[in-house]
């Protein structure tokens, strides 16, 4: 009967030999490489003009570097400057970001500069958002116009694969995620080979990119937050409640995003949409204050080194804020990503939970709060459960973790996911 059963089951997929694999190893080292230069190069640039506006200008000019006047100034003067680059920019700085999610479409040349000042200018002026969704369209439209042009043997498919595992290692500064969001997308179409041969080039060019980044930049995402040595009952009911709360919350935003987007597109102009988004964003930061305001994650270690330092109804003010916050940038035109947004979410809904229940563990709060925001926001299972145990680096919340996305998941798989069509229907 063994005999009989193992000649029934279906062959294994045939493992590729190492000659195979190793021309990849080269342009995956390349792109790698570059895709992390291009990040740190956009993120410094924005960095440096952020300093300079919330620095010394409005110390320059005599005003509250977090007075609400300037917030909203500056949030304003950034809406026009972005429109005026969408505008005027050859290409428009790419397509609507409301209509792309992480597996961007490659580019022409011409579009790409626009699209780095346009992303300079958000990551510098405040609005909700990150910076990964552009630098990878940035990175895959450049691998694939250069890979074509000086190495043209390559497979032409290959390389928006590799720039967008180069991207997303460099963003994490861990080729880790890089694995497990391509074997995500690997799962939904039909491969040839064994699973690791086809993940082989895109990890190595995810490991580049995160080496290249910790070299230039060091990049950290530990909160620092007090571990999680042995999981009780009561940390799995609380791990399992937040992480749907987080989903459903999140999922507002979602259901409410075609909706908001359709109210932006009505002023048909980038030199309206941009500039209206500015003066809510503006109005969202006089609510929220300075720290819901940027991509976040600077502002995510000052609430984790001091959690005590607010109130639950702060918290809870900061997580409606934040989300709304990354709501509207997200559908009035701004380019930026969605990721660093909403962990900021997340941690603060964590962090909430833990001001109105003290027993809530601190890690567990966050992480499962970030895990939920994440799942309902990306609808990126792996990459969701990395974030979230990458942030509190605590082996004892790993299972919790993975028990409390199975109800989150159920709360948002098969329904709309934050991103819409060009005609403005909402994409399952």
């Amino acid at each position: 009967m063994a005999q009989e059963t193992t000649q029934q089951a279906p062959p294994s997929a045939p493992t590729a030999p190492a000659r195979a694999l190793l021309p990849f190893i080269l342009p995956a080292a390349l792109v790698g490489v570059a895709a992390s230069l291009v990040f740190v190069g956009v993120s410094t640039a924005g960095e440096k003009l952020q300093r300079l506006l919330w620095g010394p200008l409005p110390d320059a000019l005599g005003v509250g570097r977090s007075s609400v006047l300037w917030m909203f100034v500056v949030l304003v003067a950034t809406g026009i400057a972005v429109g005026l680059v969408v505008w005027k920019a050859p290409g428009h700085a790419g397509p609507d970001p409301a209509t792309v999610g992480l597996d961007a479409p490659v580019l022409p040349p011409a579009v790409l500069p626009g699209l780095v000042l346009a992303t300079a200018l958000m990551l510098a002026g405040g609005p909700s958002l990150g910076p990964e969704n552009p630098v990878i369209a940035v990175n895959v439209s450049l691998a694939a116009w250069l890979g074509a042009r000086f190495l043209p043997r390559t497979p032409g498919a290959l390389w928006p694969v590799l720039a967008e595992a180069a991207t997303i290692g460099a963003l994490f500064g861990t080729p880790v995620a890089a694995a497990l969001v391509i074997s995500e997308a690997l799962a939904g179409q039909p491969m040839p080979g064994r699973l690791w041969d086809n993940v082989f080039a895109p990890l190595t060019a995810g490991t580049c990119g995160a080496i290249t980044t910790a070299l230039a930049a060091r990049p950290t995402f530990d909160l620092k937050l007090p571990p999680l040595s042995h999981p009780r009952a009561g940390d799995l009911l609380a791990a399992l409640v937040i992480a749907s709360v987080a989903a459903l919350l999140g999922m507002c935003a979602v259901r409410a995003f075609p909706y908001v987007c359709a109210a932006f597109r009505r002023l048909r102009h980038p030199m309206l949409m941009l500039p209206a988004g500015g003066v809510v964003l503006g109005a969202l930061a006089a609510v929220g204050g300075q720290l819901t305001l940027f991509k976040g994650v600077t502002q995510v270690g000052q609430l984790a080194r001091d959690p005590g330092g607010w109130s639950a109804g702060q918290f809870a003010t900061m997580t409606v804020v934040k989300l709304a916050a990354l709501l509207v940038a997200a559908s009035c035109g701004f380019r930026g990503g969605r990721i660093f947004p909403a962990v900021f979410v997340g941690t603060a809904l964590g962090l909430c939970a833990h001001a109105l229940v003290p027993a809530v563990h601190l890690s567990v709060g966050v992480a499962t709060g970030v895990l939920g925001m994440l799942l309902a926001i990306t609808r990126q299972g792996w990459m969701s459960l990395f974030t979230a145990a990458v942030l509190v680096s605590s082996p004892g919340t790993l299972a919790l973790l993975c028990v409390a996305s199975l109800p989150a998941w159920l709360l948002v798989t098969g329904r709309p996911q934050m991103q819409v069509r060009q005609d403005g229907s909402p994409v399952r």
